[in-house]
Order: structure tokens, then C-alpha cells, then sequence
């Protein structure tokens, strides 16, 4: 019987980046995990070993930490365009290439109320995140952008209920109308295209994702999620679609009633596993076409 060649991809996964920026006394950081992948014409380099159209994986790594220092890193979505582009331009069998980035945050450390010049401590509010995806060049070229955060951790300790669920004879759960609502937020956007100011749209999403968060009297966490989008998409039009994959880390409540000890919702239980898993997408109904916008992209988002 025939065989043949499926899809595939080859490239360098997460080159740790660290760009400092010395050209003033107040230094700027930017740390980066780059992976990169190229997919297109490489069926001799599977069948046969011949290696010819092969841009080398240590390649693509050297080009990830050139571009940081001759290029510089603006915006990690600009940074994985101009690799993606140049990786393409470099390897003629391409017709496709992926780079994602993840952006590790650090803050300055404080001495007598202000941000030291050169100090830092990384920080604990989520890992930015971008997949870009680019197929051909020239006139023919289509870009497609999903940023995004992960590792969010929120919670919220009263202002969310859990009732009127279905039951059935294995159903154990009690319903309650005040409980402890936290997550750990993978949260991913499709831009609708690629004229935005990155750093300035991911900074509003975030701060608008964190404060519906807190807003939005939950009923459940799909509810909140999807309330937490539609903002998005209200006020972001460049945002196409919106998903969440959202485990629901659960407290419950401490019994202490055998030690003569009164709890009234004050001391928990945070369990790890297992949870709730809970993953959604918000959409335009006149979004354009995703194309390969979530190609490599793991999971549900």
C-alpha cells in the first residue's frame, strides 16, 4: 500500500532570550522563551536524510539571539513576525513558519519608595504569551497573531455561587450561594489583523480581564469567563476571538467542629487535583477567517 509523508514541522524550542537595554544608567529588561518551527517542502530531508533545504535548528536559535540585540525587542509580537519573516526569506523550501514567545515579567525592587535602576524581581502576575503564524512571502504573505497570558492566578473570596445544577443519584455536591472562586488563567486572543500596538493592547486586555474578574457577581465560572470576554470583544476590535481554559482551584471549607472550633467560611482546604476544567471561546460573529492562527497552538487554547 502507498505511504507518504504527513504533515510536519521542524525548529528550535525555547531559546531563553534575556535582552538588557544599557543605553541609559535606568536599565530595561526583556526575558524571552522563543521557540521557532518552519513547516513546507522537507519531504528529502525525511525520506532520504538529504538535509539541503534544512535551515539548521542551532540557526534558527543563533537568529532568535542576533535579533534581540541588532534588532531589539519592541514587542514580543513584533519580535516573532520579524523571525517568522526572516526565517521564511532564509529557507526557500518554507512556505510556513511558527514562532511563539513567552514573555517572563520582572519589577523593579523598590529602594526608599522607587524602582532601583538596575534591580529586579520577577513577578508573580501570569506569563505573556504570543503564537504567530505566517504562510509565504511577498504580495502572497498572511500573518496571523494570538497573544495572550497564562498563569494568571486570581481569586476572589465571597461574590460567587454554585446552585441549580443538574443531579443524578451519584451527585454529592452541595449547592451554596457563597463560596471561594480561583483559577489559573490560560487566556488566548486572535487579532483581526496586525496594525496594533501591541504592548499597549495587551497591557488594556489584561488590566480589562483582571477587573471583570473582580466585577462580575459569579454564578459559576463559565459564566464569568464568558462575561470576561465579552468585554474584550466590546471594547478591543481589533480582538477577533477570545478563549479561556480555566481550572477551577478548589477550596472547601475546613470542618472543626470536632475541636469545638467555630468556621465560618474562614479556613480552607486548597486542593490540587482533581478540578474542574473549564475552556471556551468568545467570538465576532463577523470575524475573519482564522486560516493557520492556531496552528502549534496547544490545548484547547
Amino acid at each position: 500500500m502507498p505511504i507518504r509523508l504527513g504533515p510536519n514541522q521542524y525548529g528550535k524550542a525555547e531559546s531563553r532570550v534575556v535582552r538588557i537595554y544599557r543605553d541609559t544608567p535606568r536599565h530595561r529588561i526583556r526575558d524571552l522563551n522563543v521557540s521557532s518551527a518552519l513547516r513546507g517542502r522537507f519531504e528529502d530531508a525525511h525520506v532520504s536524510g538529504d538535509q539541503r533545504d534544512v535551515l539548521p535548528t542551532d540557526t534558527q536559535k543563533n537568529t532568535a539571539f542576533a535579533f534581540a540585540k541588532d534588532k531589539g525587542v519592541t514587542s514580543i509580537e513584533e519580535f516573532a513576525l520579524t523571525l517568522g519573516d526572516h526565517f521564511i526569506a532564509a529557507a526557500p523550501a518554507a512556505e510556513g513558519a511558527r514562532v511563539a514567545v513567552q514573555e517572563y515579567p520582572w519589577e523593579r525592587i523598590e529602594v526608599d519608595g522607587a524602582g532601583h535602576d538596575h534591580s529586579f524581581v520577577r513577578s508573580g502576575a501570569g506569563v505573556r504569551t504570543t503564537v504567530v503564524n505566517i504562510d509565504g512571502s511577498g504580495p502572497d504573505r498572511t500573518a496571523h497573531v494570538v497573544s495572550g497570558i497564562e498563569d494568571l492566578t486570581v481569586l476572589k473570596s465571597t461574590g460567587s455561587e454554585f446552585h441549580g445544577f443538574l443531579k443524578d443519584e451519584y451527585t454529592t455536591l452541595q449547592e451554596t450561594t457563597d463560596r471561594i472562586l480561583a483559577t489559573s488563567l490560560v487566556v488566548r486572543w486572535r487579532y483581526a489583523h496586525t496594525d496594533v500596538a501591541w504592548d499597549k493592547s495587551y497591557d488594556a486586555i489584561k488590566a480589562l480581564l483582571l477587573r471583570r474578574f473582580a466585577e462580575i457577581h459569579s454564578y459559576a465560572l463559565q459564566q464569568t469567563l464568558y462575561g470576561m470576554g465579552e468585554s474584550v470583544l466590546e471594547q478591543h476590535p481589533e480582538v477577533a476571538e477570545i478563549k479561556f481554559s480555566a481550572p477551577n482551584k478548589h477550596h472547601f471549607l475546613v470542618d472543626l467542629s470536632p475541636f469545638g472550633v467555630d468556621n465560618p467560611g474562614e479556613v480552607f482546604h486548597a486542593a490540587d487535583r482533581p478540578y474542574g476544567l473549564i475552556e471556551l471561546t468568545v467570538q465576532r460573529d463577523d470575524a475573519p477567517d482564522p486560516g493557520n492562527a492556531w496552528h502549534g497552538v496547544p490545548g484547547f487554547c
